[in-house]
């Protein structure tokens, strides 16, 4: 399998699957808008139901979207979910995703645009097993590492010579291998998997790649450029509900992993999900964080990813312009004339 991304092979399979596949299963809730007709929105998750889709989980839990007369179907992902295609042919108005994918798919000519970002530090991982000995990223070699191909942050990983030394395979979506043998590691986010490999006995040691350096917004809400001009109002109050569900979530997200345990057939338990809540509230809102600041983001944080994808050969910074892929606006707004 070649070491670089190719994003526009990437998205013409995410088309095919998209055209081909069928619909995954679904958590609807019904709108409350004193008798107009509720909007139906669609929200596709980038993987399976989990802790970082808390917040839609929560808005729907709460009937935040229900009062905003909104009928909202959040959709589970997987390892395939083709996100960029969805938005593009307007199977979902709404999706989550990390802010490096919202790069790539503008890369590619999507017209993604992100609106919201529930983690302010990304959660990625790679978890090693603590009898291994590896404290660090720099002591990989010799590893067998379960991972997504073509994912960026393996790539701004290699080129730093992290992966030198260490055997790529695909990952599978489980710690089954890393609960087995000492030699392996696998690419994971710090709020799930080191408690799903720790009840099977495996003490862990996650090492954070954000402390290299890579540190996009993760548990983006991202919609279309044509979806912002055309019905700004509706991004406004998917916008709004889900950070009032992020709130929530951060406070009591027990009513949302109900929600999330009967839409996650993947070996989820909700002690799993009560551990990664802890953990989020420390990504969401990092020390020193003003309340307030929940879900925002700055120009300064997107230059500085498309900087770092311009630097790995997977963005041209002519076409990726940071002040285009997102959009701070809905978050304050207190009415369509506003925004």
């Amino acid at each position: 399998m070649p070491s670089c991304f190719h994003p526009a092979a990437w998205l013409a399979t995410g088309l095919l699957v998209c055209i081909s596949g069928c619909a995954p299963e679904a958590i609807n809730g019904s709108a409350e808008a004193d008798g107009a007709a509720a909007r139906p929105v669609v929200i596709q998750l980038n993987w399976h139901a989990e802790t970082e889709h808390g917040g839609a989980y929560a808005a729907l839990a709460s009937r935040a979207y229900q009062r905003r007369g909104l009928d909202v179907e959040i959709r589970p992902g997987g390892p395939a979910t083709p996100v960029a295609a969805d938005l593009a042919s307007g199977r979902c108005q709404f999706a989550f995703a990390n802010a490096d994918d919202v790069a790539l798919y503008r890369q590619q000519g999507v017209a993604v645009v992100a609106v919201l970002a529930a983690m302010q530090n990304h959660p990625r991982c790679i978890l090693v097993r603590t009898d291994s000995g590896i404290t660090d990223l720099d002591h990989l070699d010799g590893l067998i590492l379960q991972r997504q191909p073509g994912r960026p942050f393996l790539e701004f990983m290699r080129r730093r010579g992290l992966l030198e030394g260490v055997q790529e395979v695909p990952y599978t979506g489980s710690v089954a291998a890393l609960v087995t043998s000492e030699n392996v590691a696998i690419q994971a986010y710090s709020f799930a998997e080191p408690l799903l490999a720790e009840q099977q006995g495996v003490e862990v040691t996650p090492l954070m790649v954000s402390q290299l350096g890579w540190n996009p917004y993760s548990s983006v809400l991202v919609t279309t450029e044509s979806l912002i001009d055309e019905q700004p109002e509706l991004v406004r109050d998917v916008v709004q509900a889900t950070r009032e569900g992020w709130r929530e979530y951060l406070e009591s997200p027990e009513p949302a992993n109900r929600l999330i345990l009967a839409a996650n057939h993947q070996g989820m338990t909700a002690e799993a999900l009560q551990y990664g809540a802890l953990q989020m509230r420390q990504l969401a809102l990092p020390a020193g964080a003003e309340p307030d600041s929940l879900g925002r983001m700055s120009v300064q944080r997107w230059e500085t990813l498309v900087a770092q994808l311009a630097e790995l050969g997977l963005v041209d910074p002519d076409v990726v312009r940071a002040e285009e892929c997102f959009d701070a606006s809905f978050i304050d707004a207190a009415d369509p004339g506003e925004i």
